[in-house]
């Protein structure tokens, strides 16, 4: 007899509900259809549902997520770095407190005497006709923020090896619920025989119908749940093996909307404006936003963030703020729209001769140009670098492109034997943006609060309204 096991997931929503509603409905559709029929089904998400660009997610600190996953009625789901890095420690250890699914992470471990009531290393579920399944559940090592957060994460290799053979022991089948990244799913593919399926996430990779590597399937769609997956395995009972492996994935922006998920998120948007409502300032008359010029409240904003982190200078560029900040009550709501990205002030230590190749690449046109998509930033452009604590003299060539002519600090030029405290957005000690932040040994992260934080500050404290 062969019995066919069906999984449904999500990954990456990144709080994006634009395509919610059918989401919704497929996956209640699919687990309807497969239980009517007597087959296994689960639904699992790989993590980053919760993302605080939205006020749903902003206003109720993520717990709106985890209803709206119970109203699916997801069954298993893994954290990813926006869980874990994005609220203070109080929050992620109570977020899943109303879950009625099981949360499944290995490797997150808090500092604190407590470990979350929700939290599961690995769990084990059953087919109807006895068929074990081992899941386990891994998310991505940023320990440099969830230090800060008093969690830690484990080394994903090193987990898998303390826990698989226990898995096998008691599982026909195991399943790696992974936020790590298309690259360590490969890698541990070829690493671990005994793992079976991957359905994985964090870089946003679509594979539409699966990748084998090794013995194993490694899955994923995408993100912001344009698409959603399906995992189906079939067992052959007299064999007593897995007989076939089969990914696939469904595009969700053209289904039917489920209504009763539309009209909860409408509810829930009405409910966090009002949590958001507190008034941050009372303004006679616009803030005007400027991507690619010097205004008044970037100054503000990127002088405040030098104070803040009591840096020697500070540089941030002025894409952070995507909006004007309209005359009249000025609400956290409104802060939120305008300032949206999950991003953290940052100070680095650069010598006089970093610095100063960080500032001629700040002012390159590929830089302030650039339209960025990762690494926290949620706008359009990264637009124009401010700077504070420091004076930055710029001049055009003929064909228009911009440099610097000279830096100073407090009236000097910048000592190549000195180190400067540099505070700047987090985004930049990612990738290669700006190559010498990125490589800076010494990196201090401020959690949990975020750059609209310091706006919130900069607005009440320091902006005149004339």
């Amino acid at each position: 007899m062969q019995e066919k096991l069906y999984f449904y997931y999500t990954n990456d929503l990144h709080s994006n509900f634009d395509n919610w509603p059918q989401v919704a409905g497929f996956l209640k559709g699919a687990k309807e259809k497969r239980l009517a029929e007597n087959q296994a089904c689960w639904l699992i998400d790989i993590g980053d549902h919760v993302d605080r660009v939205h006020p749903i997610a902003e206003g109720f600190m993520g717990k709106a997520n985890v209803q709206l996953m119970n109203d699916v009625g997801y069954d298993l789901v893994t954290i990813g770095n926006n869980e874990g890095i994005t609220m203070d420690h109080d929050d992620l250890h109570h977020l899943y407190d109303e879950a009625d699914f099981q949360v499944v992470c290995a490797n997150l471990h808090s500092l604190t005497d407590a470990e979350p009531a929700w939290l599961q290393t690995t769990v084990h579920i059953q087919s109807n006709n006895g068929v074990k399944v081992g899941v386990i559940g891994l998310t991505a090592p940023f320990n440099a923020f969830y230090e800060l957060l008093n969690w830690h994460i484990s080394a994903p290799i090193h987990t898998l090896e303390k826990h698989i053979s226990h898995l096998k022991e008691a599982a026909d089948i195991i399943i790696l619920m992974s936020h790590l990244g298309l690259s360590e799913d490969q890698e541990i593919a070829r690493r671990f025989d005994d793992i079976d399926v991957i359905i994985g996430g964090h870089t946003h990779h679509l594979l539409r119908t699966g990748e084998n590597v090794n013995n194993t399937i490694i899955t994923a769609a995408g993100k912001h749940c344009a698409y959603a997956g399906e995992v189906v395995l079939t067992w052959d009972h007299m064999r007593r093996k897995l007989v076939d492996k089969k990914a696939a994935v469904y595009d969700m922006t053209e289904l039917a909307k489920d209504l009763n998920t539309e009209q909860t998120l409408h509810d829930l948007t009405k409910k966090a404006e009002a949590l958001l409502g507190q008034s941050v300032i009372q303004l006679k008359k616009p803030i005007h936003v400027k991507w690619f010029q010097h205004t008044d409240i970037m100054q503000k904003l990127t002088d405040t963030l030098r104070e803040w982190t009591e840096a020697d200078v500070a540089m941030l560029n002025a894409g952070i703020l995507l909006d004007q900040i309209p005359a009249g009550q000025v609400t956290y709501r409104e802060i939120h729209r305008i300032c949206p990205h999950p991003i953290n002030p940052c100070v680095v230590r650069l010598d006089g001769n970093e610095l100063t190749e960080v500032v001629r690449a700040s002012v390159s046109k590929e830089l302030t140009e650039l339209k960025l998509k990762g690494f926290g930033f949620r706008g359009e452009v990264l637009g124009k670098m401010i700077c504070a604590g420091m004076e930055v003299e710029t001049c055009f060539r003929e064909d228009g492109s911009e440099y610097v002519r000279a830096i100073q600090y407090h009236g000097e030029p910048l000592d190549p034997n000195r180190t400067y405290k540099v505070a700047t957005a987090d985004t930049f000690t990612f990738g290669r943006l700006l190559p010498e932040i990125a490589k800076s040994e010494v990196k201090h992260y401020f959690v949990p609060e975020f750059l609209r934080d310091l706006l919130a500050y900069t607005l009440r404290h320091k902006w005149e309204d004339y």
